[in-house]
């Protein structure tokens, strides 16, 4: 993680890794709600090109000047990706909003697209130039190796996602907080069982609150002891039977337990 913050600081000058200008509104939402303008401010929209458009595909996390957290499932070598940076509403020209082109795709030599189960969904895109830290623009920290959040944990899932199962997707930027389900929990029978690995987080399963169709590869913001938001999680799956399902939480890639193939990632590429 070192290497990471210290490059986020010395490119971004004033500007910090996982503290945003625009505070987020950190209170209790049922369903998600939308989120103050540009108050998760290393959020990204992971699009690619078809047929001459550009649609939103995934979510992101920026984590360095040109580089991006996302899910392995978000990415294919047969489609062209952009990210676009500084976002909240997709229907409107922002000020300080980017949009960058992708030049490497490198999803993480274990994962393995057939089997989502076994884990690995991570994948880090590097962007044809270093961005500009601003206030609507900045990194999200690295959570501190191997570091297991407690059971209980409140954090945040942010996305363009589905609202609901098979239902729309909005304009702008949602977010929903959800509960850190313990392995121990989430590997239960009735819960997800042996689906759900060491190297994931659970967080939800309320039947109320969670991430959804569009929010894949997107962080779980979690706040450290210092104030400083880490991105935990990327969205790497949920239920089968839909969205908000009691005891199905969302589940994601533990980033912790990565630090040291993203350290090495970037610095060999």
């Amino acid at each position: 993680m070192f290497p990471l913050i210290v490059l986020a600081l010395l490119a971004g000058g004033a500007y910090g890794c996982g503290v945003s200008t625009n505070q987020p509104a950190l209170s209790r939402v049922v369903n998600g709600a939308e989120v103050v303008p540009h108050s998760w401010p290393w959020q990204a929209s992971v699009q690619y090109t078809y047929n001459g458009y550009w649609y939103h595909t995934c979510g992101g996390t920026l984590i360095a000047p040109n580089w991006v957290l996302t899910a392995g499932h978000c990415i294919s070598s047969s489609y062209t990706y952009r990210v676009m940076l500084g976002k909240h509403n997709f229907r409107v020209l922002e000020d300080g909003q980017k949009t960058i082109s992708v030049t490497k795709l490198i999803n993480h030599s274990r994962w393995n697209q057939n089997n989502l189960g076994n884990g690995f969904d991570i994948s880090l895109l590097k962007l044809s130039e270093s961005v500009e830290y601003s206030d609507t623009i900045q990194p999200a920290c690295l959570p501190p190796a191997g570091l297991i959040l407690s059971h209980n944990t409140a954090c945040y899932v942010t996305g363009w996602g589905n609202l609901q199962t098979n239902g729309p997707s909005p304009d702008q930027l949602q977010q929903g907080l959800l509960l850190v389900v313990d392995h121990a929990t989430c590997s239960q029978s009735d819960w997800w069982g042996r689906t759900v690995k060491t190297n994931m987080i659970c967080a939800g399963g309320d039947g109320i609150i969670s991430s959804c169709y569009g929010d894949s590869g997107g962080p779980l913001n979690c706040r450290n002891s210092n104030g400083a938001w880490e991105v935990h999680g990327v969205v790497s799956f949920g239920s089968s039977l839909g969205c908000n399902y009691y005891k199905k939480p969302s589940v994601f890639t533990r980033v912790s337990d990565f630090n040291s193939w993203i350290s090495t990632t970037i610095a060999s590429n």
